[in-house]
């Protein structure tokens, strides 16, 4: 521990008792005391104030960076929103392709209907026209058998035909032409030819 100068500490003690000696100089210490009591309290009230004011700025503060967080986290990046872009927009093209492909098979699919349709058409067709002919063939093997006669139904602009006779195996072609006689006189031509063969 230092040594005091005692010469100083007495000087300083003079001084002291000199100021505390005059009432003025204690009236304006007693007034600066209680000045920086006052000043010391309304600075505590000020601190208080000031501090529950900074609190309730941080507490926004945070609940504004809360909420900024959570914005973020549901706000999705600017990179994954590109990226959710470009896909849709591939389901979109695939959508497309496949509407396409869809509708060359939906094409397909009512070509071969039709295709389908038109070979019943035609199938029923020729059953219809082989059952004419099977009809027409019965039909002219009971001419041939009843009068010996098969007509030529082809040829609509004369009679025509031929005259069968079975038990000789001959068979002759007949033609009148309507024109040129009557079909009185056609009948008996024909009747002569058959009785004839």
């Amino acid at each position: 521990m230092g040594q005091i100068d005692m010469e100083k500490l007495v000087s300083y003690c003079d001084d002291l008792v000199k100021v505390l000696k005059d009432k003025r100089d204690i009236n304006s210490l007693t007034q600066c005391l209680d000045h920086s009591k006052s000043l010391h309290s309304s600075c505590d009230a000020d601190l208080n104030q000031f501090s529950s004011s900074i609190q309730d700025y941080q507490r926004r503060i945070d609940a504004c960076k809360q909420k900024t967080e959570q914005a973020k986290s549901e706000v999705p990046a600017e990179a994954e929103v590109d990226h959710l872009q470009k896909e849709l927009e591939e389901e979109f093209e695939k959508e497309r392709q496949l509407q396409e492909e869809l509708r060359v098979i939906k094409d397909e699919m009512n070509d071969q209907e039709h295709k389908r349709i038109s070979i019943e058409e035609r199938k029923r067709a020729l059953k219809k026209s082989e059952k004419d002919d099977l009809r027409t063939e019965m039909m002219l093997s009971m001419y041939a058998s009843v009068t010996k006669i098969i007509p030529d139904l082809n040829e609509q602009s004369k009679v025509s035909g031929y005259i069968v006779d079975r038990d000789k195996n001959v068979v002759e072609k007949f033609e009148y032409d309507p024109a040129k006689m009557t079909d009185f006189d056609t009948c008996q031509s024909i009747w002569k030819a058959i009785n004839s063969s």
